[in-house]
């Protein structure tokens, strides 16, 4: 039940659909947007740091869900107006709304953290992809840091578990830079950091924009060759992960913030995906 009157009134629901309980946040996500909507509210927009059940975006096998366009259509069936998320898994996700979507990315402030905290000149710098899918997001990390790229071919048997890998590309001497969208198990940034040392990194960070961080992923963290995983503070941390010392966050609540403000006064938000803002 809502506390007090929206009836006309401009409406943002803040909630994240991943951890610690997905099925419970995106359950409380459609009640209150339902209510809300039954409240004559003039707008309803919808704030996902971190968009649940993005990873399955297509049928790849047979008898397979496509679970990130039934949350969209829940979310829109629910009576959402807008949706403001960031880093969706895949970009093709924005089509499967109907309605307007915002997708922020933490690519700025990844830079800056680059920037400010992982010393060294670029020459002695290298962004990795740890998957072939990632990387159109780590050359533009790459071409924006003025750094080379290099790529790790993973070969999987089954979900969340890697059985090979292979690099493509010069580390040796270099600092590493990982940059992936999310963090779930760990299993692929430790099999990366191990790949990278043996091919003569001196450093290796990992740079994610949503710390799943579920089941055993804080001990491989620690028992791996990471130098550092930073993460956004899309996802709530659990105790045991708030403990790790390798693990960083950056408050993406600014972004955030601005994003609401500027959609409640029908300004432009695109001056938010300018990287340049963050540096």
């Amino acid at each position: 039940m809502i506390g007090e009157s929206v009836r006309d009134n401009d409406v943002f629901i803040i909630q994240t659909t991943t951890n610690p309980n997905p099925n419970d946040n995106l359950m409380e996500l459609l009640i209150m947007i339902d209510a809300i909507k039954r409240a004559s509210a003039k707008r309803i927009t919808a704030v996902i740091p971190s968009f649940g059940y993005a990873r399955q975006d297509k049928k790849d096998k047979s008898r397979a869900p496509i679970t990130a366009k039934l949350v969209s259509n829940l979310i829109e069936t629910a009576g959402a107006d807008r949706v403001i998320t960031m880093d969706l898994h895949a970009s093709q996700i924005q089509g499967f709304f109907d309605i307007p979507v915002d997708n922020l990315v933490a690519e700025g402030l990844m830079l800056k953290y680059i920037r400010d905290h992982i010393k060294g000149n670029v020459e002695d710098k290298v962004v990795v992809s740890p998957d072939a899918g990632g990387v159109k997001r780590a050359k533009s990390v790459a071409d924006k840091v003025g750094c080379d790229l290099a790529i790790i071919h993973k070969e999987r048997k089954k979900a969340n578990e890697v059985n090979a890998m292979t690099l493509v590309g010069d580390v040796s001497g270099k600092i590493a830079i990982l940059v992936d969208d999310m963090a779930d198990t760990c299993g692929t940034l430790k099999l990366a950091a191990q790949t990278l040392k043996q091919q003569g990194a001196t450093a290796i960070y990992a740079l994610c924009s949503h710390g799943i961080l579920s089941g055993p992923a804080v001990q491989k963290i620690e028992t791996s060759d990471l130098d550092e995983l930073i993460i956004t503070n899309s996802v709530e941390l659990s105790p045991g992960c708030k403990g790790c010392k390798k693990i960083r966050q950056i408050d993406i609540a600014p972004m955030f913030a601005e994003a609401i403000r500027r959609t409640h006064h029908g300004e432009s938000i695109s001056i938010l995906f300018n990287e340049s803002r963050y540096l």
